[in-house]
């Protein structure tokens, strides 16, 4: 996935720059599907997870450790700022962070481990990816309608944009909730996506008591978790309910508890 997620990082920035040619003052001002932020407020992020990129700010303790929380922060930091001044800044470091990223696939330095905080250990390569998933999440179910206020159409999701982002929550579920999840299975759990960006995978239990979960190619156990990939981006990371989008087949007794569990950030 390593060239994929690089890929796919640039043409969701693509897409979005068309969208963001197109907002006008009022509808920046208007709500997002990301909860208490604005459709202007999700540029911001995005700006400042760019800006971050090319100048990693010096550590501080005081920072909060929950990333929901940090990345709240980063957005009121923002808060003041006219349309113009947030839309210039993710202008400005968007092309910058692809560089970056780019030259993460360099098979020198693209198996290297790189801590993101608040959210687990990734080789560097893997880094595209959460760029990948955080453009097109917020792109596509924050902003765009229907789920979003904006009434613009972009391009029909591809696997190339899909599974890229899709890729990186799959390395990240087991990390982002630790034990807390963890607890909540007891048997292999099939995840079966399907449309763009299609794979099937098994959640492993455990091997050991607070140990990790395990996420493996393939179908490995009964209870088998159905949707598409596009409505796991939106379930998975608790934007909608999962009883609206998924099918459980097998054990839902064993499914379920990890269902009202998963949040992926």
């Amino acid at each position: 996935m390593t060239g994929a997620g690089l890929s796919s990082a640039r043409l969701s920035s693509e897409h979005l720059a068309d969208v963001v040619s197109l907002v006008d003052d009022e509808q920046w001002e208007l709500p997002s599907a990301c909860a208490g932020w604005r459709v202007i407020d999700v540029i911001a992020h995005l700006g400042a997870l760019a800006h971050e990129a090319v100048e990693p700010p010096a550590p501080d303790p005081t920072l909060p450790k929950n990333r929901e929380r940090y990345h709240d922060l980063r957005v009121d930091e923002r808060r003041g700022w006219s349309h113009a001044e947030v839309v210039d800044e993710w202008r400005d470091f968007t092309p910058r962070q692809l560089e970056i990223l780019e030259s993460a696939q360099e098979p020198a330095r693209a198996g290297q481990p790189v801590e993101v905080p608040g959210l687990g250990t990734y080789p560097r390569h893997l880094l595209a990816n959460t760029m990948a998933f955080n453009v097109l999440c917020h792109l596509r179910h924050d902003m765009l309608a229907p789920d979003g206020p904006l009434p613009f159409a972009v391009p029909e999701e591809t696997d190339g944009l899909v599974a890229p982002a899709v890729a990186f929550m799959l390395a990240g579920l087991p990390q982002m909730q630790g034990p807390e999840l963890a607890a909540t299975v007891a048997e292999p759990l099939v995840l079966d996506l399907t449309g763009p960006g299609a794979t099937t995978v098994t959640v492993l239990p455990a091997a050991r008591q607070d140990g990790p979960l395990t996420v493996r190619p393939g179908a490995l156990g009964a209870t088998r978790i159905s949707s598409t990939a596009s409505d796991f981006i939106a379930w998975g990371t608790t934007r909608t309910p999962w009883r609206d989008q998924c099918r459980i087949t097998g054990d839902t007794s064993a499914a379920t508890p990890f269902l009202d569990c998963l949040d992926i950030i």
